[in-house]
């Protein structure tokens, strides 16, 4: 029978990122215009965009297909994050996207969306499998790779982008999982050297 992880621990922290983004669409346009990625605002010092531009969306199809992620997310890695494990990493992984985005792409203007953040969640996860031995994270990491490099080379699915009525940021996605990968490999040396302290 499957076990979902539905104890407040592990639920938590997808939750209050789900209900944010959520009750951001719900104030559309306002929270569009004032908490999207927008390249010219940060420049002047509307520095709040740097995360909450992961918060917005541009449609409500955008929102589903980034709630679908957040809950796979949940799914596969629930048993690795605390609430505030959680938070820290999406946090630390949108915060990545949105710099990386504003220091190497400069073209990109604008930006709104959680697939960032979830790419660099989905590494810390995948590497967090990998550490404890579990065999399908070097699967889903290989994955996560490739869908990377293909988006790199090619660009993403037309469809989506009709689908979500925008151009699908592809480097956000580079960047969110670049961020992941940094992160837990900080996060876990961090441990090794308090255990060997």
């Amino acid at each position: 029978m499957l076990s979902l992880p539905v104890s407040p621990k592990y639920s938590m922290g997808p939750l209050i990122v789900g209900i944010t983004a959520l009750v951001c669409y719900l104030l559309e346009p306002a929270t569009n215009t004032l908490l999207a990625y927008d390249r010219y605002a940060l420049q002047g010092w509307e520095t709040w965009r740097v995360i909450t531009g992961n918060f917005v969306h541009t449609n409500g199809y955008h929102l589903l297909l980034n709630l679908a992620g957040l809950a796979l997310l949940w799914l596969l890695y629930a048993e690795h994050f605390s609430v505030t494990v959680f938070l820290k990493v999406f946090i630390w992984c949108s915060l990545g996207t949105t710099l990386g985005i504003y220091w190497f792409s400069p073209q990109l203007i604008w930006y709104a969306g959680l697939s960032g953040a979830l790419h660099g969640v989905f590494v810390w996860g995948a590497s967090k499998d990998i550490i404890r031995g579990i065999l399908s994270g070097w699967l889903l990491l290989a994955g996560v790779i490739g869908k990377i490099i293909y988006e790199q080379l090619y660009g993403s699915s037309t469809g989506v982008a009709e689908l979500i009525d925008a151009s699908v940021a592809v480097d956000a996605h580079l960047y969110g999982a670049l961020s992941g990968i940094l992160l837990f490999g900080a996060m876990h040396t961090r441990q090794l050297l308090k255990r060997s302290a």
